[in-house]
């Protein structure tokens, strides 16, 4: 019986520092990729939908506005931190599915989106790579306690059923591109983050809060695509989803005119962040970002119309 091992290790300097570890991703997986998986996530996206405006029925005190302001919030957090680019969107999603069975008041509406992050990034951050709940706390202003932050995760899951593993529009992304024929056409990684881009902006309004994540990923793919000056393929995603077309072309209409609205209004940033600490921003505690590399890519400048 043969025991030799054949196993090749790369060569390492002597005496040199090893690398710090990082976080580990698992590799892409074909399997992943198949039909099966697009029908089961289409069937289970109905469970964590919000079908009804909760707006002036389940909140009295809530309104659109005071949502949004939570949401950029909870985008600039995840921004800053690096978080992978399914966080936010998750996060949003816990945000939306609270608010509609559960009232809040206002002084509690930042605690509320700063409990859905810190479960949201449990869920989605590879390893031990989730946002510290202290530096959570520190983003609020110290606005809220460390015992506060606890007791409403606890609240956020008991209302929610403990049911977090909720399907977002970005696990319908690389399901929906790999069956466009776009061989050859246009750089799909390139695709994939300006449709990621136009989800995490989507997310922060609640005119696309009763869009399932399905018809959101697809709009986003067709946006990003016609973005680049090439045919949206609405048809071919209506044939993958079974979205009825007329909803596929209102959501797509709402996010270019989303985008086009962003890019006319927003404002040159200043460089280094100097923007961001004349409005009074300040800057988080200094840490390792080993996964600085995993961004949440939402800077619209960065969409070539």
């Amino acid at each position: 019986m043969e025991l030799l091992c054949a196993e090749r290790v790369s060569p390492s300097t002597e005496g040199a520092a090893a690398p710090a570890p990082g976080p580990r991703a698992a590799v892409p997986d074909p399997v992943l990729l198949r039909r099966r998986v697009l029908d089961n996530l289409l069937r289970t996206e109905e469970r964590y939908a919000v079908t009804t405006n909760y707006f002036g029925t389940v909140q009295t005190e809530i309104t659109p506005h005071m949502r949004r302001l939570v949401a950029e919030w909870m985008l600039e957090v995840c921004e800053d931190q690096g978080c992978q680019e399914e966080v936010f969107p998750l996060a949003v999603s816990y945000l939306d599915r609270f608010l509609s069975i559960c009232p809040v008041g206002k002084s509690q509406v930042q605690l509320l989106g700063t409990a859905c992050l810190l479960l949201a990034s449990k869920l989605r951050e590879p390893g031990s790579r989730c946002l510290p709940a202290d530096l959570l706390v520190f983003y609020t202003a110290n606005s809220i306690t460390l015992a506060d932050l606890c007791s409403w995760e606890l609240l956020v899951l008991s209302k929610l059923k403990w049911d977090v593993a909720g399907v977002t529009a970005h696990d319908f992304l690389p399901l929906l591109l790999s069956r466009l024929p776009l061989r050859g056409l246009v750089n799909t990684n390139m695709v994939h983050r300006h449709a990621q881009t136009f989800i995490a902006l989507a997310a922060r309004d609640y005119e696309f809060m009763l869009y399932s994540a399905s018809t959101l990923a697809a709009c986003s793919i067709a946006a990003a695509l016609r973005g680049l000056s090439l045919d949206g393929h609405l048809a071919r995603l209506h044939d993958l989803t079974g979205i009825d077309l007329d909803c596929l072309h209102t959501c797509l209409e709402q996010i270019e005119d989303m985008v086009q609205h962003m890019i006319e209004e927003r404002p040159v940033s200043a460089p280094n962040g100097q923007s961001r600490e004349a409005a009074g921003w300040t800057p988080p505690p200094s840490q390792d970002k080993a996964h600085s590399n995993a961004a949440t890519p939402t800077d619209v400048r960065d969409v070539h119309f």
